[in-house]
């Protein structure tokens, strides 16, 4: 199923490993690149996995042998899987091309997610992501992390927010290579169910922020 809103069309791709997202990733930034196809930006799950980007050090993997994909994307190391939205935004960035601007953008984007459901989420000075504040139940917890590569003016990666995902999967590593705060998600900090499909057409009507300038 597919959304189109302000020039930008959402992919609902479903369940989807993440080799098969990937390859469709590269085929849909080669057609945006090429002005064959406007902005795009699939909206999917993985089955589980973890994904490396290129700042991930060997001591950041499981020690349990689990497998790890390595990605060309910025950050470190994390899981994706059931019950976390994925989405993979392939836009042109208008020249000159500002990645930390769009970076922003996307946090803005999971920021205002975040407050429909009732969330104060945020950024946290010096780390990626979006972020619920400490608090009496703990330090700063990320419920939302980006990871993003541009290429010849087109983005690729994106971000994913953790819905009603098995938490215990980030235990197994340092999320995003930061060891003094842990991760969350919505169903965890409103303590009600929050699920995928409840979060998508959230994400989909403000998906016309990250092309906003």
């Amino acid at each position: 199923m597919s959304v189109t809103t302000s020039g930008l069309t959402a992919v609902r791709a479903g369940l989807l490993d993440y080799q098969a997202a990937w390859d469709e990733q590269r085929r849909l930034h080669e057609a945006v690149v090429a002005g064959e196809q406007g902005d795009t930006v699939l909206l999917l799950e993985h089955p589980s996995v973890y994904t490396a980007g290129k700042r991930t050090e060997p001591w950041d993997r499981p020690m349990d042998g689990t497998p790890v994909v390595d990605v060309d994307r910025g950050g470190k190391i994390t899981w994706h899987g059931p019950g976390q939205l994925v989405g993979y935004p392939i836009v042109r960035l208008p020249d000159p091309v500002d990645v930390v601007a769009y970076v922003r953008r996307t946090e803005q984007l999971l920021i205002d997610v975040c407050a429909e459901f009732g969330l104060a989420a945020g950024r946290v000075e010096g780390r990626s992501g979006v972020w619920v504040p400490e608090d009496d139940r703990g330090p700063a917890r990320k419920v939302a992390a980006i990871g993003i590569r541009v290429a010849r003016g087109v983005t690729l990666h994106g971000f994913s927010i953790n819905c009603d995902c098995d938490l215990g999967f980030f235990d197994r590593i340092v999320p995003c290579g930061i060891r003094d705060a842990g991760v969350t998600s919505l169903t965890a900090e409103l303590g009600r169910p929050i699920s995928v499909a409840d979060v998508l057409p959230v994400v989909e009507r403000h998906l016309p922020t990250l092309t906003r300038v």
